[in-house]
């Protein structure tokens, strides 16, 4: 049985946006799956769009993922080289055998010729297509005699070579993920194969290499469909067989209407490329940055366009290429939400062992120069981390637990602050000064404080837990006491009354 062979072909034009990404782990599972191959191709023919830093920051990218290609650039392997701009040498031998053959020819347009017949049939009402109605009466191969043609070649005279598309024939196609199509090739156009500069178009040097570095199926997104024709035609051309095809749907914006952007992430405060990206005056945040986990992210993509037909939503990525097929992608796009990503992360991160996330929460204390107390820091880690979406939120929920309130929530002050607050919090001084700091005891201290003297339990807690956090946050007041230590706790309640002291006068 043949190996399956995919691959993974991005243009270094930019920063690699989530669709790719997930086009890459389709591929990557469908590879994993079969015991087969999967390949990083850079298709860089396009010297004008091309980005420097842009194939660094996608190879980056799909290792921070865990989704390394088994060959391509960096990895290496035997079907290299794995740049196009290093396979040049390769196409226009390949475009010659297609005029050979008869399935192309040489065309001399200039771009301002073809601009104006455009024009002219624009004027007319109809809309310019170079194809088999056409291209009889245009200045290329087969409408000029052979010498001719040869001339202006030897002479330098620049040309393109075009697609001869058959006319009047019913193409049937097949797409794993859409089924058989039919198109009448009359509707197409003579695409331009290989260009006077020495350049392959996408449609060339896409065909020859999936050739030539054996790839058994073509995974890729829906933007592409329009192609299939075109490429089915040119393999048929070369005499090849041609792979296995399946176009991914696109990911949809949020509102639900019209493909994801970059302008959908400004808008709405969420990344749309895994990683930050920075050149010159364009700055986007990336979902590492943010504090998202690879495998969330990974598990948050694979479920825009595929259906595993059970409820299960949270897949290890070995569970994900034990159950990933092709035939449960949808035709259909798939809205993007912001909030079910951070859902995803937010159940990665519990999954995480409390060593785990203390590992990275004591780096976070270094960075901030705070003296680290292992034992202390983890019971925290754990008392805090059900409230976490992002490992970053674990100081912003817990900071107060290492740095006194400089000040308290303004609304809730005046929630708080009474005319008795100030004798129920230093009444509870007094009995802490003897008390035993562990949770369970100061729990039933609180509740004696409250009933000896007739004081609702909000009249002591929320003044309490004011003082301590700085706001009406936080975890069980008597948890939050032990963990501070009485020196702490008494400090921070004398602040407090301090403070409404002050607020008392100033009113």
């Amino acid at each position: 049985m043949t190996q399956v062979r995919v691959r993974f072909a991005p243009s270094p034009t930019g920063p690699l946006h989530i669709g790719g990404v997930r086009t890459a782990l389709y591929n990557y599972l469908f590879a994993k799956r079969h015991g087969g191959k999967f390949v990083l191709r850079i298709e860089d023919t396009d010297q004008s769009r091309y980005v420097e830093g842009a194939e660094e920051y996608i190879v980056e990218s799909l290792e921070w993922l865990g989704i390394a290609p088994d060959e391509g650039v960096n990895a290496g392997g035997d079907y290299g080289p794995y740049r196009q701009s290093e396979r040049l040498h390769l196409y226009e031998e390949y475009a010659k055998e297609l005029v050979e053959k008869g399935h192309a020819y040489y065309a001399f347009e200039t771009a301002e010729e073809l601009d104006n017949l455009r024009d002219e049939s624009g004027k007319a009402g109809e809309t310019f297509m170079y194809n088999y109605l056409t291209r009889s009466s245009l200045r290329n191969s087969l409408a000029m005699d052979k010498d001719e043609v040869d001339a202006m070649i030897a002479q330098g005279a620049p040309y393109v070579i075009r697609f001869k598309i058959p006319a009047g024939e019913s193409l049937r196609m097949h797409d794993v993920i859409r089924g058989n199509m039919v198109i009448d090739s009359s509707v197409l156009d003579d695409k331009v194969l290989y260009k006077s500069d020495g350049f392959p178009t996408y449609h060339l040097a896409n065909i020859v290499d999936d050739h030539l570095m054996a790839i058994t199926h073509v995974i890729r997104g829906e933007e592409w469909l329009p192609s299939l024709p075109l490429h089915v035609l040119m393999y048929e051309a070369f005499g090849w067989n041609a792979p296995s095809f399946a176009h991914l749907p696109l990911i949809l914006k949020p509102e639900g209407k019209g493909k994801l952007s970059k302008r959908d992430g400004d808008k709405h405060g969420f990344p749309v490329f895994p990683l930050r990206w920075e050149k010159s005056e364009d700055v986007y945040d990336g979902y590492r940055e943010q504090g998202y986990l690879p495998d969330a992210m990974l598990n948050m993509l694979v479920l825009l366009g595929w259906n595993p037909g059970t409820e299960q939503e949270i897949f290890s990525i070995d569970e994900l290429i034990q159950q990933f097929d092709l035939d449960k992608v949808s035709k259909s796009g798939a809205r993007f939400s912001a909030e079910k990503a951070k859902w995803f992360n937010q159940q990665y991160l519990q999954a995480m062992s409390v060593e785990d996330l203390h590992g990275d929460f004591a780096e976070l204390l270094r960075e901030k120069g705070i003296e680290r107390d292992a034992a202390k820091d983890k019971r925290i880690v754990e008392l805090m981390r059900e409230r976490a979406v992002f490992g970053h939120d674990l100081w912003e929920l817990s900071e107060f637990f290492y740095q006194r309130p400089e000040k308290y929530d303004e609304a809730n002050w005046k929630k708080v602050w009474k005319d008795k607050t100030a004798e129920v919090v230093q009444t509870l001084m007094g009995r802490l000064q003897s008390a035993d700091f562990e949770a369970e005891s100061l729990q039933t201290l609180l509740h004696d404080v409250a009933g000896e003297n007739s004081w609702g339990m909000g009249m002591v807690m929320m003044p309490v837990r004011l003082a301590l956090v700085g706001k009406l946050q936080g975890p069980d007041v008597p948890v939050i006491m032990e963990i501070l230590g009485k020196e702490e706790v008494l400090i921070r309640l004398e602040n407090f009354v301090k403070e409404g002291d002050q607020y008392s006068k100033n009113q």
